[in-house]
């Protein structure tokens, strides 16, 4: 029996009529077997779950650098959150709830440490560098699946969601708009949660118009936000917000901007990543016998480092720059 087979009847009858059908994906770069049990985004799921890429996640900043708290946010609990909002509204849309699940957990993946300033850090050093560019690569060439083929050689649709989650270009299929759209509503609301626990702001400090239109509460506004996109973009090829809640929802981005991301005490660790990436990357080029030999040596650098989990980077570091104690056992009085 063809398992398979009843999961794409299922979403011919089901999925509304502009969503992705997985028998109707644009396909991989090298074609595969198909699979008699799971659809291709079924598939493409399974392979962003189980990469190293994906594990490295629960070690790497989402906005605070080492939180001294076990309830902060990291970059993984973070695609979490997105992927579970995401799974919601694509869901109560009608969309394909497999091609979501993929995108979303798939898009963070190229985040190097340190989170956004890691990513500033980069860009810096080599010229351009972005988060969402750099998942793509993770995905298409960095990752292993099969030895036939670089990368997790993922669907198009996947691959899309995945590189257009941000920046100017939205995403060609509703999922991936979903994800790009959730994206911002996880991050906003669960920063304004990390930064209550930190002290640095209170419930009470966000715009009066947020309060009232979002809502006094994260959980408040989550709803708040959802329930608007399914109203606004039911039944359509389209996945956005009415305009009073996006406006809203800009709001308190840009308050976060100027209050938490920027400026606020928490953020000054920050400054020291920069001069820690910095130094990371000039030595792995003079030194690195690896990259030196490698053809495109500042890419390998790259690859290497945005690989890296904060504390990786941070032995690195310790081990390369910092002296390191006599291991005798020789005198140690101090006469």
């Amino acid at each position: 029996m063809n398992f398979v087979e009843s999961i794409l009847e299922c979403e011919e009858q089901y999925l509304a009529p502009y969503a992705a059908k997985a028998r109707q994906s644009r396909g991989r770069a090298y074609p595969e077997e198909p699979c008699s049990f799971s659809t291709c985004f079924q598939q493409d799921r399974e392979r962003i779950v189980h990469s190293k890429a994906f594990r490295r996640l629960k070690s790497k900043t989402q906005v605070f650098i080492a939180p001294k708290g076990d309830h902060y946010r990291t970059r993984l609990t973070h695609v979490l959150e997105v992927t579970q909002i995401a799974r919601s509204v694509s869901r109560a849309l009608r969309l394909n709830e497999d091609l979501t699940e993929a995108i979303a957990l798939g898009h963070d993946l190229g985040h190097p440490p340190f989170g956004h300033a890691g990513e500033a850090a980069l860009n810096r050093l080599v010229g351009h560098f972005k988060h969402n560019e750099h998942s793509l690569r993770v995905v298409d060439v960095l990752e292993e699946y099969a030895q036939d083929y670089p990368g997790l050689n993922l669907t198009w649709e996947v691959r899309d969601g995945i590189l257009h989650h941000t920046g100017d270009t939205p995403p060609q299929t509703l999922e991936g708009q979903v994800v790009r759209i959730c994206d911002r509503i996880a991050y906003l609301n669960h920063d304004v949660e990390d930064a209550v626990r930190a002290g640095i702001l209170s419930e009470e400090d966000l715009p009066k118009q947020v309060l009232e239109v979002l809502g006094p509460t994260s959980r408040k506004r989550i709803r708040t936000m959802i329930t608007d996109i399914l109203h606004t973009s039911y039944g359509k090829k389209m996945v956005a917000m009415s305009p009073p809640i996006e406006e809203a929802t800009h709001l308190l981005r840009n308050y976060l901007f100027e209050n938490f991301y920027v400026n606020s005490a928490a953020k000054q660790e920050e400054s020291k990543v920069f001069g820690m990436i910095s130094m990371l990357y000039n030595y792995y080029l003079e030194h690195g016998e690896r990259f030196r030999t490698a053809p495109d040596p500042r890419g390998e650098v790259v690859d290497y480092i945005a690989g890296m989990t904060d504390s990786f980077a941070a032995q690195e570091f310790q081990r390369l720059f910092l002296p390191r104690g006599w291991g005798g056992d020789g005198d140690r009085s101090l006469l």
